[in-house]
This record gives C-alpha cells, structure tokens and sequence, in this order.
C-alpha cells in the first residue's frame, strides 16, 4: 500500500556521474521507468560530478518550495562518500528544503537482479564447479565494505555453487578481484563467473571487464534499468514520505 503524498512531489532521482555516456542513459532509464509506474510524481534526474545536471543546480530551482514536496533520492548502491558526504553538501550549498531517501543497498530484489544477470551470462544454480565474484566499486568506509559483503549470503542461497566472493574494483579495499578468485579456486571452484555490482557500465566496469577477458572469466552484465530497481527506488521513496518531516 503506497503512503498518501502530495501530487506535487518532484523527485530528484540522484546518480554518481561519470564520462561514460551509458550511466547516464541508464539512470534516465530509472527515471523514464518511475515515471511511467508512478506518474504522481515529478521526476527529475542531477548527478553529483561529471555528468549534467548537477545536483545543486536541480535544487536551485526547487529551493523555494517545502521540504515535503521535494525528495532527493540518491541512486546509489551503498551509503558511502557521495551519499554521507557529497549529497548533504550540495544540498546545504544550494539551500534548497528537501527530504533525502536512503540508498538503494543490498535489497533482496537487487539481489535477485543480480542472479538473473548471471543465469542469462550462462550459470546454473546447479553447477557445484562454479565460484561467483561480485565485484563492487568499493569505499574507503570499511563498514560500507563490509555491509556491501553480505550479498554474498543471499545470493548463494538455494545454489550448488562451490562458493560466493565479494571484491572490489579501486585499490585499497579488500579483496581485490584476483583474491577472490584465488579464494574461490581453494574452495574447489574450477569454473568462475564475475557479476558486477554495479547499476550501469562505465570506466569501471570496463577496467573489470578486461582483466575478465584476459583471465577468461566470463562476466555478467550489471543490474540495470530492470524493473526491480525501479521498485527498490519507489519503496526508500515510500519510506522517506511515509516519515514526519521534521519541524
């Protein structure tokens, strides 16, 4: 049951930015998508670096209205730097009254993206063989880390796979991609498949795709414009409405 809102509520659907024109496309997709699901509301689309319009200048032009009629919602996998830091900046920089929804995280229906990603990439949940990487962008916040880990657990659940590891792409946090691998192939994995945890391709993706071809690792697409993530977003949206706004 959705929660009574006002018709006039824009939404400022959030992404991280980059050069890559396919983020872009993939976070208009999002947007293009909850507009058809839940056309009461208004749906904008910012970015907080790289990529145009940026998230102050979106909020520039909303700063007049109230807090409630405003819901930033960060389209992002995990509360790391653009989420604890970059967002509430910008928006306190624009001086703009919003209600900012949380993260996406490890919902189960993304979750549940993941492992279709990987059936249409060629795993069976039957296969004993098969070891899984995910891999994430990573953040220098070892909680986050250790938060976005846990879809390991609910992504191996109902499989036969000899093992699940979660990895990450930038330097510094661990494992990197070839540790989880190595730890896989001692779990007994003789096949292995890399499943991106990440919204959209881009510069990343890319840099994690090639070490896959080199490897011979085949590698699943990321999630998407699918239609979960699209219900993962209305439900932070849900729940931000669904709270009091501060006085």
């Amino acid at each position: 049951m959705r929660a009574a809102r006002l018709v006039s509520t824009t939404l400022v659907l959030t992404a991280h930015g980059s050069r890559d024109p396919r983020a872009a496309a993939n976070t208009r997709a999002i947007a293009g998508h909850l507009r058809r699901v839940a056309p009461e509301y208004a749906v904008r689309v910012a970015f907080c670096e790289h990529t145009t319009p940026n998230l102050r200048e979106v909020l520039s032009e909303t700063s007049a209205r109230p807090a409630r009629d405003t819901v930033v919602v960060p389209l992002l996998l995990a509360s790391a730097y653009h989420a604890r830091v970059d967002i509430p900046s910008m928006i306190a920089e624009s001086g703009a009254g919003v209600r900012v929804a949380s993260t996406l995280g490890e919902d189960s229906r993304l979750v549940q993206v993941l492992g279709e990603r990987l059936s249409r990439a060629g795993a069976s949940r039957f296969d004993p063989e098969l070891g899984v990487v995910v891999v994430a962008v990573g953040s220098s916040h070892a909680a986050t880390n250790a938060q976005t880990a846990t879809i390991a657990t609910p992504l191996s659940r109902g499989t036969r796979w000899a093992g699940v590891e979660v990895a990450f792409a930038t330097e510094g946090p661990r494992p990197s991609i070839p540790e989880a691998v190595e730890r896989l192939r001692a779990r007994g994995a003789t096949k292995l498949m890399i499943a991106p945890w990440f919204l959209a391709h881009g510069r990343i993706t890319d840099r994690v795709a090639a070490y896959a071809a080199q490897a011979g690792i085949p590698m699943a697409e990321p999630l998407g414009a699918h239609r979960l993530v699209a219900a993962t977003v209305l439900d932070r949206i849900e729940d931000v409405l669904a709270t009091p706004a501060a006085a």
